[in-house]
């Protein structure tokens, strides 16, 4: 069980402002290409964004979910569903367990919340926030990128909007996501983001890939 009131909780983030983003160093080296009128990719990281795993059964945790975020759990395993403002969104992952993503320093209330919603339900709540961060992609020749990249079919027939998988990219693994038709997402390992990095502008090269990073030293949203 998880009695909200027997967990011991942490906001682990509680200073954004002394935050860093998990391409930091990329920014730094201060050799990624801009985006120009040629690029038909376009990168965006997304810092500082709260990453939450939920795991339980699937109609308490709808309930919590609708409750304080008013959207429903997917109704279909790989599916992805957003809030009305595309900032807060809940993947299914397994047959038990969902990912929560919300703007950055929601995600400790918003846990808070949820463990009292939840009571004395068998459930888990995780904060990972701190340990993968979230890429966007734009352009006509995202799914061209993407077909490089990983091993899973990004054709429209079998990954149409409102899909996320969990699949092997290059040498690691990554979520993917299609939240519209006009973007792509990369959920990866901080640990890996620098090198997730590399490899979309080695692959990218030939659509004259640009990129835009947040500040890596605040909680801002880009």
């Amino acid at each position: 069980m998880s009695n909200p009131s027997s967990v011991n909780l942490f906001d682990s983030r509680a200073d954004l402002a002394k935050a860093e983003s998990p391409l930091a160093f990329s920014k730094s080296r201060g050799d990624l290409p801009a985006v120009s009128r040629d690029s038909r990719v376009v990168v965006r990281e997304r810092p500082f964004l709260g990453h939450l795993i939920l795991r339980g059964g699937a109609i308490v945790l709808d309930e919590a979910v609708r409750e304080e975020l008013g959207i429903n759990l997917p109704g279909r395993p790989q599916g992805l569903t957003l809030d009305a403002s595309g900032e807060r969104s809940i993947q299914w992952l397994s047959p038990d367990e969902w990912l929560l993503v919300v703007p950055g320093g929601e995600e400790f209330n918003l846990e808070r919340r949820l463990r009292q919603q939840l009571a004395d339900a068998s459930f888990a709540i995780v904060n990972v926030s701190g340990g993968q961060t979230l890429l966007e992609l734009e352009g006509d020749a995202v799914r061209e990128l993407l077909l490089k990249s990983v091993v899973y079919d990004v054709h429209p027939v079998h990954f149409p909007v409102g899909k996320g998988v969990t699949t092997v990219f290059a040498k690691t693994s990554a979520i993917v996501r299609r939240p519209n038709e006009r973007c792509w997402q990369l959920v990866v390992r901080r640990s890996f983001a620098d090198y997730c990095l590399r490899w979309l502008l080695d692959a990218g090269e030939e659509y004259a890939i640009g990129v835009e990073l947040g500040d890596e030293s605040r909680g801002a949203m880009p």
